[in-house]
């Protein structure tokens, strides 16, 4: 990516409103601000029961409903990242129809873009055999760089919740599980 402005390339990001992503956001305008470049914040959506059931028995209204939810979840996860105020850098946003994936890789397809994901939660075997990595795929099919934000570490213990696991205290030795 060059330094010399928005006309070589964009930084576009994955949101979806997860912490990760989320944190993938926050990274991108820091690259963004170093670089002069534009970010392009993407939400990828797919109307209910995917792409196939649509085909099935196609609703224009349903369709519609979907792509105004998903730009209501994209405008609400800006504004979790930024408390509403300015990004500080130019921030275009777009909620595009299709397999996150795909999506991603078309949107990043001019010379100079790069390409910014948060990693996902950690999943089982199974999981990733049914709902395979966008971060992998991405990595595979790109045509321009793409940077794998790491989970935050609030991540992690907010799964471990989630999973009955609690934190543990060691030194204290007792659960850690503040209101």
């Amino acid at each position: 990516m060059t330094d010399s402005g928005a006309g070589q390339g964009r930084i576009v990001v994955g949101v979806s409103g997860s912490l990760g992503s989320l944190t993938a956001l926050h990274r991108a305008v820091a690259e963004a601000r170093r670089t002069d470049v534009e970010v392009l914040a993407v939400l990828c959506w797919t109307p209910p029961g995917d792409e196939l059931g649509y085909r099935r028995t196609p609703c224009p209204p349903v369709v519609n409903a979907g792509r105004d939810a998903a730009v209501a979840r994209l405008r609400r996860a800006l504004d979790e990242a930024f408390a509403g105020r300015h990004a500080g850098v130019r921030l275009r946003c777009q909620a595009v129809r299709g397999d996150t994936g795909h999506a991603l890789v078309r949107c990043a397809d001019r010379p100079g873009d790069l390409l910014v994901l948060g990693a996902g939660r950690e999943r089982g075997r199974l999981a990733r055999l049914v709902h395979p990595s966008v971060t992998a795929y991405c990595v595979r099919h790109a045509t321009c760089p793409v940077l794998a934000v790491p989970r935050p570490p609030l991540q992690h213990d907010l799964e471990a919740l989630e999973h009955g696991h609690g934190l543990w205290e060691p030194a204290g030795g007792r659960w850690n599980c503040s209101r």
